[in-house]
């Protein structure tokens, strides 16, 4: 008995296409994420809110060219909401910056010390300098995930 080389041919063909379907509709329905964030403890509603959402270590939290969203908002009251959509569930950090001069820089004083207020997502203790990426990385996986950041003021504000 003879098999036919057309038939294993045909079958790796017909798996091939399944797996394509397969693997299509599952980066299809990967649910997209929100993530809300709540700031508060301003000083005063001088200047802008700037916060900066990373993925991963690379920048975080001082580089917001490697951010893969970053935003600044005028500070009309207070708390400040942001709201950051179209995520993938993974794990995220976000640095918020009280520009006060609205100078989109993060100013410091001859020593390297902040002068205006600033925080990060789960609000970690500073104590010789920022968080590391994952002290400050929240789970994201449900349809939306709520993040409440309290600005510190090291130098008044």
């Amino acid at each position: 008995m003879m098999i036919s080389p057309s038939k294993p041919l045909a079958f790796l063909a017909s798996f091939l296409c399944l797996s394509m379907v397969t693997v299509a509709v599952n980066v299809q329905a990967q649910p997209q994420s929100t993530i809300t964030v709540t700031i508060d403890g301003f000083k005063n509603k001088k200047g802008q809110a700037c916060v900066s959402l990373f993925a991963s270590n690379k920048g975080f939290p001082s580089n917001g060219d490697d951010a893969i969203q970053k935003r600044c908002v005028s500070i009309t009251e207070t708390p400040v909401v942001m709201t950051f959509d179209n995520l993938q569930p993974g794990s995220y950090a976000l640095a918020v910056l009280h520009d006060a001069n609205n100078d989109n820089t993060a100013n410091r004083n001859g020593l390297g010390i902040p002068t205006e207020g600033f925080g990060f997502s789960k609000n970690p203790a500073i104590l010789t300098g920022p968080p590391k990426f994952n002290e400050a990385a929240v789970v994201v996986a449900g349809a939306n995930t709520n993040i409440n950041i309290k600005l510190l003021y090291l130098l008044g504000g």
